[in-house]
């Protein structure tokens, strides 16, 4: 049975929508905001003209999950991933929904949202790795490193690497001094929470047999001063999963992400990361959502449908 993707949606009744690479975010009312997940997926900071079918759909229901697991951590901005509740929500302000929100719509806090994407690292991989083998005694990120490690590695401790945080276009590493400069006294409970957020995660995936090598958080502030986790946590879109049982260090492990785009556009001659991309094989949007729903199944113990 084919699945339909939802490139971008329209909600009648509400303001035009902020577009980010991934999600459609809603002002609903003076302190809600509606954050829809659609199937786009961005690969290089560059979005894709094709779509990768119920992968928002994936990424709510696994938002929706961590934010539950990890409220005591830190407080996170979801009021409801509930069809029923959300539809409520939406009429009480008269604005329409539509069959398409079902099950990729979550109901949040408004907040400013922090300039930086909060990444923290446990193994040596994807830019750290790029970053690592051309610096100069292990220096990286603004962390000193031991001089050796391999690709993929654990990192002797896990580290935080902020980088900037942008709608369209590339993000830029940033050191964590910058990082510090930029948000103040905020920067500590960030990190503090950013390497408690990966820890518990690291945990939790451990027992479905996968490796969390890294991920990003994203934060906000409410209007009294409130730090509250926001928009995604411990997805595939947000994180690098790895199989437990063919983990080995020295070379790239398969993930359970868009990999197999990333690896697709390596190949292409060309192309420089730049839009608009090159058009994705039929065979690489199914493997890529194939990878989503075995993510989802994986962490959650159960089957996606």
């Amino acid at each position: 049975m084919s699945v339909s993707v939802v490139h971008s949606t329209n909600i009648v009744g509400l303001p035009a929508p902020r577009r980010g690479k991934v999600r459609d975010v809603y002002t609903v009312g003076d302190d809600l905001v509606l954050l829809v997940a659609s199937d786009r997926l961005s690969a290089f900071d560059v979005v894709m003209t094709e779509g990768i079918p119920e992968k928002g759909a994936v990424l709510t229901r696994l938002a929706a999950f961590w934010f539950g697991q990890t409220s005591g951590i830190v407080p996170n901005h979801l009021v409801s991933a509930d069809d029923g509740e959300i539809r409520a929500a939406l009429e009480s302000v008269g604005a329409t929904w539509t069959p398409e929100l079902s099950g990729r719509a979550m109901l949040c806090r408004k907040t400013t949202p922090l300039k930086i994407e909060a990444v923290v690292r446990g193994y040596l991989c994807g830019s750290m790795w790029k970053a690592y083998k051309s610096s100069d005694g292990g220096a990286v990120c603004g962390h000193e490193l031991p001089v050796g490690l391999r690709e993929s590695e654990r990192l002797p401790e896990v580290i935080f690497t902020p980088s900037t945080k942008a709608d369209a276009g590339h993000d830029e590493p940033m050191t964590p001094s910058e990082a510090e400069e930029l948000l103040g006294a905020l920067y500590a409970p960030v990190v503090s929470a950013a390497k408690s957020l990966y820890e518990f995660g690291a945990i939790q995936c451990e027992k479905a047999g996968l490796i969390l090598a890294d991920t990003k958080f994203e934060f906000g502030v409410t209007p009294d001063g409130e730090l509250l986790l926001i928009d995604e946590a411990l997805t595939p879109d947000s994180s690098r999963f790895w199989p437990q049982v063919s983990y080995a260090p020295g070379g790239s492990p398969p993930s359970f992400d868009k990999q197999f785009v990333r690896d697709f556009l390596e190949s292409v001659p060309g192309w420089n990361k730049q839009p608009p991309p090159p058009t994705l094989p039929t065979e690489i949007i199914e493997k890529t959502a194939a990878k989503y729903r075995e993510a989802f199944e994986r962490i959650m113990g159960s089957d996606w449908r």
